[in-house]
């Protein structure tokens, strides 16, 4: 779908870079919001699937954590701290810890670097350059990372690494899980040329690795396979980054998204829904050892926001001390798959992607899942494309969807590819699944 303009966008075309993205594909001016909803300024209603790339895990102005925030501001509390002690920043520190880290005998330091996921990957790997006295990064085919040059540098997509305008350094890719169509593939290449003095290839400072491909096309790794690459890490002294911007936060029903798989990265980079109300916010968590910074050393004008610890202690609290929340994402997942699993028997070559409520369909023509994207638009329903093609059609319901909420979204998503598709029913096909 080309952009439009008039009067309504008119500054937006005219005014705003030609960088902006998601407003060419959703050409309407939005005013207000609410759970899964999201409304125009002239009042027409739009199911919202994208959930904020991410950023909304719990919908739009959830009422528990709007209820804190404007509380907070009533008070007139301090918003801006830089990294200076708060309240609130205390309350989301103690919360933290004994919601999230405790339970999962997980002993992280947490660092508040600037409010941004890219700003997370960023701190990590100079805390892993850092705390090895080595350089080299190694990531994944299709990854992603963020926009900044370090952050670029482990990203595989070459449209975002070319607009870096520089040569990208000290980062080596490796193919990620099923990157060779289902042969397997394990880490001896990697294992074998670290420890060969004359491969021409250093030992890394770390692995960058996301369990899902949020923006890469939707692959999930194997569990089997990040615990290998652990394991790979571990013998070499090789420190092991997951990326959980998008996967994190329960987006695949555990609080983190590596979780089910059994391992403990050594460095975890959140940002996205850690606020739990799109409010901007980031956290690196690491090693107590790893934790090797002078003060000041690495610091951000926006690093202690309090608004958004106000509202990520309340969805820490409200969502996370109890299993209410990880039931509905399993359930609303299974029935999430059960749609895509129809929509993906309309055609040959289609494949069902993706963990809990971050999954998809990916396409053998590159084209169908931005026309199902297109359409699925003209009734009322916003969902994304994903993959180095944008092959893959996207999924992302707040985490908070009910049954019906998401039954009615999923029934403009299966209209919509029916009527790309060419079909009136699904087909008796039973599409290829991958985990």
């Amino acid at each position: 779908m080309t952009e439009t303009t008039d009067e309504a966008t008119r500054v937006f075309t005219e005014r705003e870079s030609d960088v902006r993205s998601y407003c060419r594909n959703w050409p309407v001016v939005f005013d207000r919001a609410d759970g899964i909803y999201q409304y125009t300024e002239h009042g027409k209603r739009y199911i919202d699937f994208f959930s904020g790339a991410g950023a909304l895990n719990y919908g739009h102005n959830n009422p528990v954590l709007k209820r804190a925030l404007l509380e907070y501001l009533e008070g007139d509390h301090v918003v801006h701290s830089l990294d200076t002690y708060t309240v609130a920043k205390r309350e989301f520190l103690e919360t933290f810890e004994d919601v999230i880290l405790k339970p999962r005998n997980l002993d992280y330091k947490v660092q508040f670097p600037g409010p941004t996921g890219t700003n997370a990957v960023e701190t990590a790997l100079k805390i892993a350059r850092n705390s090895t006295g080595r350089e080299d990064i190694v990531g994944f085919t299709n990854a992603f990372h963020g926009m900044t040059l370090g952050s670029l540098a482990v990203t595989g997509n070459s449209m975002k690494r070319n607009g870096a305008g520089t040569p990208l350094y000290h980062a080596t890719p490796a193919p990620y899980d099923d990157y060779f169509d289902g042969e397997t593939a394990d880490f001896m290449w990697l294992d074998r040329v670290w420890s060969d003095s004359g491969s021409g290839l250093a030992t890394p400072a770390a692995v960058i690795v996301e369990t899902v491909q949020g923006e890469g096309g939707l692959k999930a790794a194997r569990a089997v396979w990040l615990r290998e690459l652990q394991a790979l890490c571990r013998r070499h002294g090789v420190l092991l980054i997951v990326d959980d911007v998008q996967a994190g936060c329960g987006r695949t029903g555990t609080f983190f998204s590596f979780e089910e798989a059994g391992i403990e990265p050594d460095i975890v980079c959140l940002s996205k829904s850690i606020s739990g109300y799109g409010l901007p916010m980031a956290l690196t968590l690491m090693r107590p050892e790893l934790d090797q910074w002078e003060p000041g050393e690495h610091n951000g004008t926006f690093r202690g926001h309090n608004p958004a610890f106000v509202t990520g202690t309340a969805a820490l609290r409200t969502y996370w001390t109890d299993d209410a929340l990880h039931d509905n994402v399993l359930e609303r997942s299974a029935q999430l798959r059960e749609a895509l699993g129809r929509i993906a028997s309309l055609t040959d070559g289609a494949t069902v992607r993706g963990r809990g409520l971050l999954a998809g369909i990916a396409f053998r023509d590159v084209a169908v899942a931005g026309k199902i994207a297109a359409a699925a638009f003209d009734r009322c329903l916003l969902v994304e494309t994903s993959g180095p093609e944008s092959e893959a059609l996207k999924i992302m319901p707040a985490l908070t969807v009910t049954k019906d909420e998401l039954a009615e979204g999923l029934e403009v998503l299966v209209e919509a590819a029916r009527d790309v598709l060419g079909s009136t029913k699904a087909t008796e096909r039973t599409p290829a699944l991958t985990s």
